[in-house]
């Protein structure tokens, strides 16, 4: 598991997504800008499903850091928010099993420790834990996690009056804790993306900036069509 991660020292890692109701869902076309990703440098990929891991394994050889992003009632964690959601993740070819870690209410019975335990000695993956505040990235390590990402900074109720990325939050969990870090959230220019390793993070993940299509015209239609 260390030889994996440490493949990711130092690199960029990009998070290739789409909206569900986009035509950049279909996962041939998630899986060729993973493979255009790959080709200029990046050294992983971020990616949520078990059909787009599938077709992305399919064309690259870099590590996968998969999830899939699961709605259940009554919980607010969405990020492979139980066991099986992992099982489907490590099946379909992930390399490292990103989870919801932070302190809200997870669905049913499950503990984070046990997950990660499980996803340790049933699935042989490492556990990339996603958080919003140090004490989650405390407890994330304490429960066994591989990785720390500061990946739901700003999206959680204790945080969601701030916005990514955690600049704050990364240099606390440099300082504070023996973990690998991932800088996810907010990177928006090859000048951020940067910063978040001169603050000290062991790789940094971009997503939007780099394969959010609709997210990205969305915001130009946006600013065009406002009164000026």
């Amino acid at each position: 598991m260390t030889n994996l991660i440490q493949t990711l020292n130092k690199g960029l890692i990009v998070s290739c997504q789409a909206p569900v109701d986009s035509p950049m869902y279909e996962p041939m076309v998630i899986a060729a800008m993973a493979k255009a990703a790959v080709n200029n440098g990046a050294v992983g990929v971020r990616i949520d499903t078990p059909n787009h891991i599938k077709a992305v394994r399919e064309k690259v050889q870099v590590p996968i850091i998969g999830l899939w992003k699961q709605v259940i009632a009554g919980s607010d964690v969405y990020i492979t928010p139980q066991f099986h959601h992992a099982v489907a993740v490590a099946e379909a070819g992930a390399d490292i099993i990103a989870i919801d870690a932070t302190s809200r209410n997870r669905p049913g019975d499950e503990k984070l420790a046990d997950i990660i335990a499980r996803i340790h000695q049933e699935l042989g993956k490492p556990v990339m834990a996603d958080v919003d505040t140090i004490e989650a990235a405390q407890a994330s390590v304490d429960a066994g996690a591989d990785i720390v990402g500061t990946t739901l900074f700003g999206y959680t109720g204790e945080t969601k009056h701030l916005s990514p990325p955690g600049w704050e939050l990364l240099t606390q969990i440099v300082e504070k804790l023996d973990v690998f870090v991932i800088c996810e959230g907010g990177i928006s220019s090859p000048q951020m993306a940067r910063k978040s390793l001169d603050l000290g993070a062991d790789a940094v993940v971009v997503g939007t900036a780099i394969t959010g299509i609709d997210l990205q015209v969305k915001a130009y239609k946006s600013l065009l069509s406002s009164d000026s």
